[in-house]
């Protein structure tokens, strides 16, 4: 019997190390700048968070200098209007940890100076998503990938709000012949110029598995199409979580109870570390279950 409750104590660690693992990625808000007023205004924060993935169970750290700043996280009307009247919650003590427990829309400000250091910049809105697997996207949906009869805000409000990681799939349905996609830069995409093309795919359906992280565009090559609003622009973040060590992060798992762990160096992987546990927890259950 003891056997069978060491064993079943080694399980529930073992997954309960698993899960965490997933879970707790660490986001440094704003990296080495911290939380402050920013110099260049509202865009350093706005284009911290769009290089982010925020998942549930991630953290957020607010760095700052106690009696200088201040973190509340509010509505989202009130983060509109920097009114920190009735903020949801007010922390004043800094580096303050913020556990992300919820999918959706969260929206925190610097209150001091009567909202004025929200009003030049100190805000920050960002949209949480649950862990997920790679999604297929089909571009347009039932549309599919032709000239759209309202012109590119067709193809701009299908991506609106979508959530496009790398390892995903769109899938560019169109009829052989009277229509193409292409791979092209920003440039390309605001001209309108396909004549540099990475690559053009003329066989449908396409498919596209995202692998670079960062915008991505497409057009069609056929003449007019493109100006006509065939072309579509999305942003690729990366699915897995920053290494601790890297900038914007300051994670440092800890080694598993039960056992000494062996030193490691200030540069070790969370993933040498994640390692090294899962090792040392099959050993325990290799123990409980032949000892």
């Amino acid at each position: 019997m003891s056997k069978l409750v060491s064993l079943g104590l080694a399980i529930l660690a073992l997954t309960a190390l698993i899960q965490s693992s997933t879970a707790q990625t660490t986001h440094v808000v704003g990296d080495e700048l911290g939380w402050l007023v920013p110099p260049g205004g509202p865009i350093a924060y706005e284009t911290w968070a769009a290089q982010q993935t925020f998942m549930v169970g991630n953290v957020l750290v607010f760095n700052f200098t106690t009696g200088e700043q201040d973190v509340a996280r509010v509505t989202k009307e009130a983060f509109a209007a920097c009114n920190s009247t009735n903020p949801i919650f007010l922390q004043t003590t800094g580096p303050f940890n913020y556990t992300l427990d919820t999918a959706g829309e969260y929206y925190f400000i610097g209150t001091m100076d009567n909202g004025n250091r929200c009003a030049l910049g100190q805000k920050l809105a960002i949209n949480v998503t649950v862990p997920r697997g790679p999604v297929t996207y089909t571009v347009g949906d039932s549309l599919g990938w032709e000239v759209p009869p309202g012109g590119e805000i067709a193809y701009a409000t299908w991506a609106y709000r979508k959530v496009f990681l790398v390892g995903d799939t769109l899938v560019f349905n169109f009829t052989n012949g009277t229509q193409d996609v292409a791979f092209v830069t920003k440039e390309a995409y605001k001209t309108c110029n396909t004549t540099a093309a990475t690559t053009v795919l003329t066989t449908s359906p396409a498919r596209v598995i995202l692998t670079v992280v960062g915008e991505n565009f497409f057009t069609s090559t056929y003449s007019r199409h493109c100006a006509l609003g065939q072309k579509l622009a999305i942003n690729v973040t990366s699915a897995s979580p920053s290494p601790a060590g890297a900038p914007g992060s300051s994670s440092s798992p800890s080694p598993v109870a039960g056992g000494p762990a062996p030193p490691l160096s200030s540069s070790a992987s969370p993933r040498a570390v994640f390692g090294f546990s899962l090792i040392t927890l099959f050993s325990t259950l290799f123990l409980a279950v032949f000892y």
